[in-house]
């Protein structure tokens, strides 16, 4: 007889423009009575306001062993009388769930568009069913694809932080009991494998239909990961070795049922993170956020978004040593072995400082244990062994050297016993002393100087767009600035951009399978930054903005007109990419080139553009191969 774990039901009531998260129960039956019919359709559109889902599963009923994500489609325009409560009508309660029949199994994951009369002000409960009465107009779409692996058999690391943060939204993150204390927000071995059996996340957004100002459209993309309990205990370890979550009881597996863990403060950044994209506001979700557990700042590396590898040139091997050393040094004398040792991420790692002498010439020097501890906490870095990697490149570049002759000179050893010391070199690459050899100022030919005069800083954002370790820091800048939603989205165009020439150039059988992924994409890029009201909403032209929206809420029915309507969606992402482009070069790109913290570690900027410049005169935007 299976166990039915039971439901959490939270809503949030939130002013129009912001977000709503709340749980709403897989059986169809429920979701229905937990809502009232409205009996007339409001004279006035309600105001945009988008509300993100996550459905907590239930136990799981697929049997196959391979880690998918399912992306469905689905379009519907509904008449006005759908099950919303009218204005100052009693609201049903949404703050649990009692006496529920066991569940059937669950309808599939929806990309719904609706049209109905919301009452101005009123919350509402979208379940991820589709609702009754819904049956003219409909447009659906379902694509399916295994979660995608690196080379070295592990998720790609968006899709494996997004999985992982999924699956903590999912989960109650209540108190639970362990050696006669309670711990707040923790989860049992067991909650987690049940709900990473079949787990959904759905974004949505309300918005007045642009061809009819009286009805209010829907826009609902819902991911599905789903996988059997042997493959969600090894997710579960991954999530741990990527030191996401911690046990609080000293285990290292999750084979124990009744386990207790809880998120790390790495992980408690990850999942704010996602929030924030997501536009996610849970009551549970937003207690550990706040919890004084959050670094609030971890050294956000850059990857290659084919490979999924860390960028490993020079200047961003430099830029991750300095946030490892810290701006000064950090001398806390602790052989701990404690989990909690790199909590705050805003100093360096742990340093010993020395007499200098004859026979031990360096001042500061740290062991290799607390050095891939660092990079594994205050990063990040998913897997030990690029701690191991980035460890070797500081070897590799001089940055640091073993104490002990011999130890490997260029293989990074992560034991506690095997120490390593700071170079001149590293102190001067940290800023801790001053590199004599360096010129004052960049100095351009004069042909260069002229021309870039009025493109300067289109040049220069190309430039940073372009370099790993630039991007690094002025996606840091853009996160001081309350702007970093700008970058993320130029790079998600880019990356939505080649999956759409892929799905434009496929020849095979699942051409069509392709294009409904593509589109299905699309949609979690409108919602997440070009939907009046999302939780990243763009400062983009009001006319282009309308365009999207008409195009997006229009309901699509064979697969000539999917692929027509992919084409112009990408058409419209292009424009959008590049008024955020325009607006990047006029406002952060010369604040940030000026700031006094990231100046003196963009040198050669100005002389990388003038390269670019003679190479090619830029246009509005960069191009791309």
């Amino acid at each position: 007889m299976p166990l039915y774990t039971p439901f959490l039901s939270l809503t949030v009531p939130l002013p129009a423009a912001s977000s709503i998260a709340f749980f709403v129960p897989a059986d169809k039956s429920q979701a229905e009575k937990k809502t009232q019919r409205a009996s007339a359709a409001p004279e006035t559109p309600a105001p945009p306001a988008p509300a993100f889902t996550t459905v907590a599963p239930r136990p799981s009923f697929a049997h196959g062993r391979r880690l998918t994500a399912l992306f469905t489609n689905k379009a519907i325009s509904t008449p006005s009388d759908l099950p919303f409560p009218l204005a100052g009508a009693p609201r049903p309660s949404t703050s649990t769930l009692r006496g529920h029949d066991a569940p059937p199994a669950r309808a599939p994951s929806t990309h719904s568009q609706r049209a109905d009369g919301i009452p101005e002000g009123e919350e509402s409960t979208l379940a991820a069913s589709p609702l009754p009465h819904a049956t003219s107009g409909k447009m659906h779409q379902t694509s399916s694809r295994l979660l995608r692996m690196t080379d070295d058999e592990r998720p790609f690391t968006r899709d494996f932080k997004d999985l992982f943060s999924t699956l903590m939204v999912s989960l109650p993150l209540t108190q639970h009991r362990v050696r006669f204390r309670m711990i707040e927000y923790t989860f049992t071995s067991d909650e987690a494998v049940t709900n990473l059996g079949s787990l959904k996340f759905s974004q949505s957004n309300r918005m007045p239909d642009p061809k009819d100002s009286s009805r209010v459209v829907t826009t609902t993309t819902t991911t599905t990961f789903s996988m059997a309990k042997e493959m969600a205990r090894s997710v579960c370890q991954k999530f741990l070795d990527a030191k996401f979550v911690e046990s609080v009881e000293g285990k290292t597996d999750f084979t124990n049922k009744s386990s207790v863990w809880q998120l790390t403060p790495k992980g408690i950044h990850i999942l704010e993170r996602f929030c924030t994209r997501n536009g996610i506001q849970s009551a549970h979700v937003k207690a550990v956020i706040d919890s004084n557990r959050n670094p609030h700042q971890l050294v956000v590396l850059e990857r290659n978004t084919e490979t999924d590898k860390l960028h490993h040139d020079e200047q961003t091997v430099h830029i991750i040593f300095r946030r490892f050393v810290g701006t000064t040094a950090n001398e806390t004398q602790s052989d701990s072995d404690s989990i909690h040792e790199f909590s705050m991420c805003n100093i360096g790692v742990k340093l010993v400082k020395n007499r200098r002498s004859a026979t031990r010439p360096w001042e500061y020097s740290f062991n290799g244990r607390n050095a891939a501890q660092w990079l594994m906490d205050c990063s990040t870095m998913v897997d030990p062994r690029e701690a191991v990697e980035v460890g070797s490149l500081f070897l590799q570049l001089g940055l640091v050297a073993p104490t002990d002759t011999r130890n490997p000179e260029n293989n990074f050893l992560p034991q506690k016993q095997v120490g390593y010391f700071i170079t001149p070199h590293g102190e001067q690459v940290a800023g801790w002393t001053v590199d004599t050899t360096t010129t004052g100022g960049e100095v351009l030919p004069a042909k260069f100087r002229e021309g870039m005069s009025r493109d300067s800083n289109s040049n220069r954002t190309n430039v940073i767009i372009r370099n790993p370790s630039w991007r690094l820091l002025y996606r840091e800048f853009l996160k001081e600035t309350m702007c970093e939603e700008n970058l993320s989205f130029y790079l998600e165009v880019i990356e939505f951009d080649r999956q759409y020439r892929a799905a434009i150039g496929d020849k095979g059988d699942n051409k069509v399978e392709t294009i409904r992924e593509t589109l299905a994409a699309a949609y979690g890029l409108y919602n997440a930054f070009l939907a009046p009201g999302s939780p990243n909403e763009l400062n983009i032209d009001h006319a282009l903005r309308t365009q999207l929206a008409t195009r997006m809420t229009r309901a699509v029915g064979d697969d000539a007109a999917m692929l027509q309507s992919l084409m112009e969606v990408h058409s419209l992402f292009e424009k959008a990419q590049i008024s955020i482009f325009k607006l990047m070069s006029s406002d952060s790109v010369p604040k940030f080139i000026k700031h006094p913290k990231y100046a003196p570690q963009l040198r050669g900027l100005d002389a990388a553009a003038a390269t670019a410049y003679a190479a090619a005169p830029p246009a509005a935007a960069p191009s791309r191969s």
